[in-house]
């Protein structure tokens, strides 16, 4: 019984350390474990790749980002400039207007100062007993009494002069002081005004110098093409999703139920005959163009107009305020819907005059012009969609 047991175990711990040799010998086993280090290590460098990807997508999005801050704070420092330049003007409007009072109250003071001299002379000329002598030679106690009360006016009237003399000259002093406190006043906001204006030219340099940096950058600029296009697209999808609601709307029955509400009567587009959105030069045409910044070429939906900075943005037709705000790489853009199959798209704006919903008539001003987005000087860019697709605006602009 025990020798069995003893020749089972021996054989069984033989069989085990034969079985671990043939693995250990086993050319297929170390062939798959070869292999899954190999794997690992490929995932590992993919995921190594799509992390640094990552990173640089995040990057380029935090240059986009960098450069919409940096419009936004030129707004901001823009609008403010503007206040103060209006607070300017109503001090220099106190001031004229204190002047002007001044003025009057130098002719008044004159005019009392003159009075009384007079009155000085007269009394000199009487004397030191002048009222007496009046009262003395009087012919009866009534003409004493009128006499009396004469004098008495007289000397009311000369004392109510003098005060007020006095009182004018304490406003006098009083004006000369707000004029003083204005014109320093005055001297505190034209030091405002010029640091403003230096903070947004810092700015400005600031933004030139992202987009200087990315156009010398071959692989940056090539980043801001494809930004650019998925910007682009972007736009797309926002005006095919208002065609599709427009389209909608259209199919849809009036009720009967419901408040009309007046609109714009829509515009039959004429080609060649809409008004320019703003006065300027084209520096960009539609279709396939060199793209100014990133030197390199694009499909362009719409042409850009050189104009001065802050000059209005009108709208081409009657229609709706479909779309107001930031759009990435466009800057301010405002998109007007006609009611007529067309769409009209302005961008780059520096201020927006209008909100979404709100009527607009043909020639409103709907924004102004700026340099916002990725533009380096004063630009409206502008699209005209039958639709969604885009057409070349300068086929339906006025000739000039």
């Amino acid at each position: 019984m025990n020798v069995s047991f003893t020749i089972l175990l021996c054989c069984t711990t033989l069989g085990g350390a034969v079985s671990v040799v043939a693995a250990a010998d086993d050319p297929i086993a170390d062939k798959i474990e070869r292999q899954r280090k190999t794997l690992e290590v490929l995932k590992d460098r993919i995921q190594e790749k799509r992390k640094r990807a990552d990173e640089a997508e995040k990057k380029w999005e935090s240059v986009l980002q960098g450069i919409q801050s940096l419009d936004e704070r030129l707004i901001r420092h823009r609008q403010d400039h503007r206040d103060i330049n209006q607070k300017l003007r109503q001090k220099d409007a106190e001031i004229e207007e204190i002047t002007k009072q001044l003025v009057a109250m130098r002719a008044g003071v004159q005019a009392r100062r003159e009075a009384i001299l007079s009155r000085l002379r007269v009394q000199y000329m009487e004397g030191r007993f002048g009222y007496v002598k009046a009262l003395l030679t009087s012919d009866s106690y009534g003409d004493l009494q009128r006499r009396a009360q004469y004098l008495s006016t007289v000397s009311q009237k000369d004392y109510d002069l003098l005060e007020t003399f006095r009182t004018d000259m304490v406003r006098m002093e009083e004006a000369e002081q707000q004029r003083a406190e204005a014109r320093t006043g005055m001297v505190a906001i034209k030091q405002n005004i010029e640091k403003k204006l230096a903070d947004i030219r810092a700015i400005q340099k600031e933004k030139k110098g992202y987009l200087a940096k990315i156009r010398h950058e071959k692989d940056s600029y090539h980043r801001a093409v494809k930004e650019l296009e998925r910007s682009a697209s972007r736009l797309d999808g926002i005006l095919n999703e208002l065609e599709t609601r427009r389209r909608a709307l259209a199919m849809r029955p009036p009720t009967t139920s419901s408040p009309t509400v007046p609109v714009p009567v829509p515009r039959v587009a004429s080609r060649g005959m809409l008004p320019w959105p703003v006065e300027g030069k084209v520096v960009s045409f539609f279709g396939r163009q060199k793209h100014p910044t990133f030197d390199t070429y694009v499909q362009r939906k719409g042409i850009e107009i050189r104009a001065t900075e802050g000059s209005l943005i009108h709208a081409v037709m009657p229609g709706s305020v479909v779309y107001a705000d930031w759009l990435k790489g466009y800057g301010l853009v405002i998109i007007l819907d006609h009611a007529n199959g067309f769409f009209s798209l302005y961008a780059h704006a520096s201020k927006i005059l209008a909100s979404v919903g709100e009527q607009v008539v043909e020639g409103q001003a709907i924004g102004e012009t700026g340099d916002t987005g990725m533009i380096g000087e004063n630009t409206l860019y502008f699209e005209l969609r039958e639709g969604a697709e885009p057409v070349d605006p300068l086929h339906w602009l006025a000739k000039r």
